[in-house]
């Protein structure tokens, strides 16, 4: 075990530990003691965390000015946390995503927090261009060791990385006492406009990584996008916040007979329209407000659609707004199941850990109670394996994604 600060915890947060969850609120945090060699825990360095009763439980960032006080990164005496440490991490990750990936590979989420043992580090990537993301100080001062790493170790796995670029510009940031910032990395800038372009499910993307959401792309999606095309064929879809028109061109490339995507962002639209023009499909594109418009579709009795998909932003983003957040998906699903015709398809997704399965499905048992239908339910989806999450941390399963047929 290495000379490091000392920080012990209360038993409640003991136990947390002992089940693997790797976080330390600051009120589970009983007192800190510096080591002989450093003195008392900086921001961004390691300590080690202790039980009450002196039990090593393992080593993790510091932050004091963070609510999660540690974030811990291992619980083996023997690491070092050298960069032969994090270049490990790196491999083990790399590995897994070319096991269960295949050859989606090339255009995947490498790195995703906490489920790798990376706190708060996002790196997807397009091809030959990796997309990051930093969200905990402690990782920040690794990671150049671990974008190097990346780069280094990737030509063994088929892709040689042109293009690095940092999305830092995550609100989190500054809790955890850094700047938010965006640009290249290393040097390493080939697709200097900020555009690349991938192939998912046999459809192709152009990825605008500098002005996109979040990385560019929503990468959580493509088997769920898979699955949603399975019974696309023949049918009139409905995409609703369609951000860059991959549901729609799944449902499109699968023979659908119509499809209309929906987006109240005149620049997704636009994406959109260029991701349907590099594939060569034709659908309906239209900039509008999806409550608004599935409101005048129920208001009016239309059912111009047999299949409708749904997959907004996250409504809520902390526990103090899930209330509202419940109500709103409640809506937006009430009134696409009004909409559908009996025997009509419906797809419908949350991406906000605070959303929790249980208390999804209950909201969706109220829209169709609500509606005066039943739900069929065909399958229950999460996020694509190669954004894994562990089953002792629960905030890692955030992605619900359902296919029913209304009854």
């Amino acid at each position: 075990m290495l000379d490091l600060p000392k920080l012990f915890i209360t038993e409640k947060g003991e136990r947390h530990a002992k089940t693997g969850h790797p976080w330390v609120y600051e009120g589970e945090v009983v007192r800190i003691d510096g080591s002989p060699a450093g003195g008392m825990p900086e921001d961004g360095g390691l300590v080690n965390v202790f039980s009450p009763k002196a039990r090593w439980l393992g080593a993790g960032y510091y932050n004091s000015r963070s609510k999660i006080r540690v974030r811990l990164i291992s619980s083996n005496a023997n690491d070092t946390f050298d960069e032969a440490f994090y270049r490990r991490r790196v491999k083990y990750a790399l590995d897994y995503r070319k096991t269960v990936m295949g050859p989606d590979f090339p255009a995947c989420r490498l790195i995703h927090g906490e489920a790798d043992r990376f706190p708060g580090l996002t790196v997807d990537l397009f091809r030959d261009t990796l997309v990051v993301e930093c969200l905990c100080l402690g990782t920040e001062r690794v990671k150049d060791w671990i974008l190097s790493s990346l780069c280094d170790l990737l030509p063994d796995y088929g892709v040689t990385v042109t293009t690095v670029y940092e999305r830092n510009e995550g609100e989190l940031r500054l809790k955890e006492g850094m700047e938010k910032y965006k640009g290249f990395w290393g040097g390493l800038a080939s697709h200097a406009d900020g555009h690349t372009q991938i192939e998912e499910n046999g459809v192709r993307y152009d990825v605008d990584f500098i002005e996109g959401q979040k990385t560019g792309f929503f990468l959580d999606q493509k088997v769920n996008r898979r699955a949603a095309a399975g019974i696309a064929a023949g049918r009139r879809v409905l995409d609703c916040f369609t951000h860059t028109g991959a549901f729609a061109l799944n449902c499109a490339k699968a023979g659908a007979a119509h499809v209309t995507a929906v987006d109240i962002s005149p620049s997704a639209i636009e994406q959109t329209r260029r991701n349907a023009a590099l594939n060569g499909i034709e659908i309906e594109t239209v900039t509008a407000d999806v409550f608004a418009l599935l409101t005048d579709m129920v208001n009016e009795r239309r059912h111009d659609y047999d299949y409708i998909l749904l997959d907004p932003p996250a409504f809520t983003k902390s526990t103090a707004t899930v209330r509202d957040a419940y109500r709103g998906y409640k809506d937006i699903n009430y009134r696409a199941m009004r909409c559908l015709p009996r025997g009509g398809y419906l797809a419908t997704a949350s991406c906000s850990h605070f959303m929790t399965r249980p208390l999804f499905e209950k909201m969706l048992d109220d829209a169709a109670h609500d509606a005066g239908v039943d739900l069929r339910q065909i399958e229950s989806r999460a996020a694509a394996p190669d954004h894994p999450f562990l089953r002792t941390v629960p905030e890692t399963d955030y992605l619900k994604f359902y296919l029913f047929q209304v009854v």
